[in-house]
């Protein structure tokens, strides 16, 4: 499995608009960071041309985050939850609608939220307008895996603050974001992966995200063997000192990371 991250700042991005701080004036380029996203490429022999690519989140950044990824079908997208810095990017799904109708899946919740934000995109076929994306809304639930050809995932509750939603458990890999607690349930079912993506948002508190030292803790309970942090604000220090003072198992995450599992 191939792991590419698309995005891995908070729903301003970093540089945030008119901030003069020291991580958004950074000349380092991993300081620059685009809405949370990732890209997977799983091998898997059923799939026309031998590999599933599924998207995680598809944010206000989309267009800019796969203009560097090779222009290939995607399998599908899993949306972890409604807040626009994680689907805002759905209509700019138009160019892939060349490979065939493109499978979001979402709870139901989420998937009432996005027919409402953009309900052009999930009217009848003979009644939509020429050129929307052509997507194919498939509503999931926490704790009943589904199959995308032979990848199978499997779908986390997590809580964002008191607001319930997704995370993903894909093989040996698992992906959480926008979490600040997660039911012990489900702590269980991240048991075993060796590479886990999470969020840790800045290093004081607050109402609805990890900081980067609950992220920290978080990893440590699990005993994993690599984790990435994402979903990094600018109140951090810049990447190069932020990743100095980590644990060894411990990563500040950073867009165009690639890491295979």
């Amino acid at each position: 499995m191939k792991v590419t991250i698309l995005g891995s700042g908070t729903s301003t991005g970093v540089p945030q608009i008119g901030c003069r701080c020291r991580v958004c004036t950074s000349a380092d380029p991993r300081d620059k960071r685009l809405r949370c996203s990732a890209h997977i490429e799983e091998d898997d022999e059923t799939a026309p041309d031998g590999v599933r690519r599924i998207l995680m989140d598809c944010g206000p950044d989309f267009r800019q985050q796969m203009l560097g990824i090779d222009f290939q079908r995607l399998d599908a997208i899993l949306i972890t939850h409604e807040h626009y810095d994680h689907v805002g990017g759905l209509d700019d799904l138009r160019p892939f609608s060349l490979f065939g109708n493109v499978k979001v899946y979402a709870e139901p919740y989420c998937a009432n939220h996005l027919i409402e934000r953009i309900p052009y995109c999930f009217t009848p076929k003979d009644k939509r307008y020429p050129g929307v994306p052509s997507i194919d809304l498939e509503e999931i639930e926490p704790h009943e895996p589904f199959r995308i050809g032979k990848v199978e995932v499997l779908p986390l509750r997590v809580m964002h603050g008191k607001l319930p939603i997704l995370g993903f458990r894909i093989g040996k890999l698992g992906y959480v974001t926008d979490m600040k607690t997660i039911p012990d349930e489900d702590r269980r079912l991240l048991q075993g992966v060796e590479q886990l993506v999470v969020n840790g948002l800045r290093h004081y508190d607050h109402p609805t995200h990890q900081t980067i030292e609950e992220a920290i803790e978080f990893s440590r309970s699990l005993g994993l063997p690599e984790t990435y942090i994402i979903h990094m604000s600018h109140h951090i220090m810049p990447q190069a000192e932020e990743e100095a003072a980590l644990p060894p198992h411990v990563h500040m995450a950073y867009d165009g990371l690639t890491f295979y599992i």
